[in-house]
């Protein structure tokens, strides 16, 4: 897991409560200060896919490629403009009159839909 300097500390202990220790046993790096989030993705051969309501293409038709970077952002702000134009946007379709999903519960259908679901 790749965390931005504006990211919480995930060895907080309220964030390794309710993660129930996993946050113990999940490997994280913290980004510098203006270094380039996609730019390094891309070098290791990630593709960047973004989530976001602003979609080009939902969940459900998201083919898998051979190596994802899942990236979400804050909830209500959502992740800056300039990064959306770098990355793949993909959304969850939701119910009329619900604006987005909470950050955590979002992450979790990528992740088990690139996992368990997509074909690439």
């Amino acid at each position: 897991m790749l965390l931005d300097p504006a990211c919480c500390d995930p060895l907080y202990r309220k964030a390794i409560r309710v993660s129930v220790g996993a946050a113990l046993t999940t490997p994280f790096g913290r980004l510098e200060p203006g270094q380039d989030l996609v730019g390094l993705l891309e070098s290791q051969g990630f593709e960047p896919i973004a989530l976001s309501p602003r979609a080009e293409v939902t969940l459900a038709d998201l083919a898998r490629p051979a190596r994802a970077a899942v990236i979400v952002g804050p909830e209500g702000p959502g992740l800056p403009d300039q990064l959306l134009a770098r990355c793949r946007r993909v959304g969850v379709p939701m119910a009329s009159g619900v604006d987005s999903l909470n950050v955590a519960v979002a992450a979790a259908l990528a992740l088990h839909h690139l996992r368990f679901v997509a074909r690439g």
